[in-house]
């Protein structure tokens, strides 16, 4: 099996890459369960001091997978997408995300959670489900901390895109810089982050993180179950199913 989520240390950063090119980064079960062991890995490797969350491809990720949602269901997937954004926000090193290209629905879960989230200006972001018959559940708990109300109801019920400029004055992300900008802007935060001490990034990070973690395990159980249930409706079922006949046309 070709492995979708790679994983790589130099110098201090964990970088976690996501390369699942035959379907744009969608959240598999096999790409998260390959992106939450390398989560762990870097938790717990002590040369790790900062991790970045990243794509190899010209699309950082497109949400749900929805082949495997018209087939085998969210039951195991939707708990998933719960476990990934946990695994970020608990992480005892800052979890950086550099983000490129589309980002949609699923995918801005991994966004929010992260620590710093540094952006693209021509990135694009949708928070897509509305237009399928879902609700995005489970990454509320991570995406409605990062809004004011007003930006969440008009991102979440309208589902229309916005790019990564707008995305930072939403406080989505930390920064939006002009694409070929991304790289050197992504290595001064990596820089200004490794001169933290470990212990002081942790305690920070937990200090930063504590009622966002604990909404996540008081609700997040829950807000899978409604996700799987939203998933499995026939009118769910049936916009998704016209969704992917359209893409095969």
């Amino acid at each position: 099996m070709t492995e979708l989520v790679h994983l790589s240390v130099d110098e201090g950063v964990a970088t976690i890459t996501l390369d699942s090119p035959h379907n744009k980064n969608t959240l598999s079960q096999q790409l998260t369960s390959e992106l939450l062991a390398h989560l762990a890995a870097a938790d717990a490797d002590e040369a790790v001091r900062v991790v970045v969350i990243r794509s190899a491809l010209d699309v950082f990720c497109s949400g749900a997978d929805l082949s495997e949602a018209t087939t085998v269901g969210m039951g195991v997937g939707a708990q998933r997408m719960v476990d990934v954004q946990r695994a970020i926000v608990a992480n005892s090193k800052p979890v950086v995300a550099r983000v490129a290209g589309p980002v949609r629905a699923g995918g801005i879960g991994i966004v929010a959670a992260a620590d710093i989230s540094v952006a693209g200006e021509s990135s694009t972001f949708a928070l897509t489900e509305v237009r399928l018959g879902l609700a995005a559940a489970t990454i509320s708990l991570t995406v409605i901390p990062r809004l004011t109300d007003r930006a969440a109801s008009l991102t979440f019920l309208t589902g229309d895109g916005f790019d990564g400029a707008e995305a930072a004055r939403l406080g989505l992300v930390t920064r939006a810089v002009p694409d070929d900008d991304l790289d050197a802007a992504l290595a001064a935060v990596l820089k200004s982050l490794l001169k933290g001490v470990p212990q002081g990034l942790r305690e920070t990070k937990k200090l930063l993180n504590r009622k966002l973690l604990a909404d996540i395990d008081a609700r997040g159980t829950d807000l899978a179950e409604l996700s799987a249930g939203l998933f499995g409706s026939p009118a769910a079922q049936e916009a998704m199913l016209a969704f992917l006949n359209r893409k095969k046309g």
